[in-house]
């Protein structure tokens, strides 16, 4: 089938990538315009214009799909079929009715559990045991196609949202190509969602990293797995911002005040919570790189001694 695909960061290229290595013909792919990174603020290309351009695909960057040129201009590729993942503008009517086999969508959810921007950190922060991918025919709504076909995985206690990426980002390839296959035959099997069941999986925003320790030790858990590698948990040690990268509830109980530092060793901090407490594995000090509890212990552990209180306390 010729394929038109829409799609911006690493995510979308690996589902990019196994198209190009495919019996389908990418006739062209569309991706967000260069956006500002580094330190520089350089102007820097997508993950998918990079892979697109080393292909030889011809690439377009509409800042947005609502004018009629911008559609006369996609329509004119004939696509079979359009495939986005993770593109990040709203594709208006007029375009998801250009294919002939119209628009589909790669989600990392299994809908319509999550629908939105941010549904790999939602479904750890809300301590879902299952994820996965699900490839939906687009129609106007947000994530509210019809499904086409699901791959499950599961969340353990350690995953992430870097590590739940990884898995579906290796996962909704494959399940992309089936879809593909069931489509050239006719044999696809749409399920509609149940709309009773969906929630919506907000952007995540930086102000929501920050630590309250009056919050449950398991909630705060699963924040600090959810927002890494961003934004990355944090409170505040000595009146300056200490991030925390890895973290689990721990077995022992306390009457302490929420944010006091119970006990430090070469392994964990162990703090207080609203509820429970939290074991700290891994942080970072301002202008530091993360470091482990050994690292942290052999020249910073006077910063930290027991019965200190980490946040802002009212």
């Amino acid at each position: 089938m010729n394929i038109l695909f829409a799609g911006t960061p690493e995510f979308a290229a690996r589902h990019l990538q196994a198209l190009l290595d495919s019996e389908h013909e990418l006739v062209a792919v569309y991706t967000q315009p260069d956006r500002p990174a580094g330190r520089g603020k350089k102007l820097t290309p997508s993950p998918v214009k990079q892979l697109a351009l080393s292909a030889g695909i011809p690439v377009r960057q509409p800042a947005s799909l609502k004018s009629a040129e911008a559609q006369q201009e996609l329509a004119a590729f004939q696509p079979d079929v359009m495939i986005v993942v993770a593109y990040g503008l709203l594709l208006p009517q007029q375009v998801l009715d250009a294919p002939k086999l119209g628009c589909l969508n790669v989600h990392a959810s299994l809908l319509p559990r999550w629908r939105g921007a941010a549904p790999i950190q939602r479904a750890i922060e809300a301590g879902d045991t299952e994820s996965g991918v699900t490839i939906m025919q687009m129609d106007i709504g947000l994530d509210t196609g019809d499904m086409l076909l699901k791959a499950r995985s599961v969340i353990t206690s350690e995953d992430n949202a870097a590590s739940l990426h990884d898995k579906l980002a290796a996962q909704g390839p494959s399940a992309l190509l089936e879809t593909l296959s069931l489509l050239d035959k006719g044999d696809t099997q749409a399920e509609k969602q149940n709309d009773a069941l969906a929630n919506y999986a907000h952007k995540i925003d930086k102000a929501e990293a920050k630590i309250n320790w009056r919050e449950p030790a398991e909630l705060i858990a699963r924040k600090v797995r959810a927002f890494n590698p961003f934004p990355v948990c944090f409170t505040t040690l000595n009146g300056e911002r200490l991030k925390i990268h890895t973290a689990e509830t721990s077995p022992i109980g306390t009457d302490a005040a929420p944010g006091t530092v119970l006990a430090a060793d070469r392994k964990h901090f162990h703090v207080a919570c609203g509820e429970g407490v939290l074991m700290i594995s891994r942080l970072q000090l301002p202008g530091k790189k993360a470091m482990s509890l050994d690292e942290f212990a052999n020249g910073h552990s006077h910063l930290c001694p027991t019965g200190t209180l980490l946040g802002e306390q009212t």
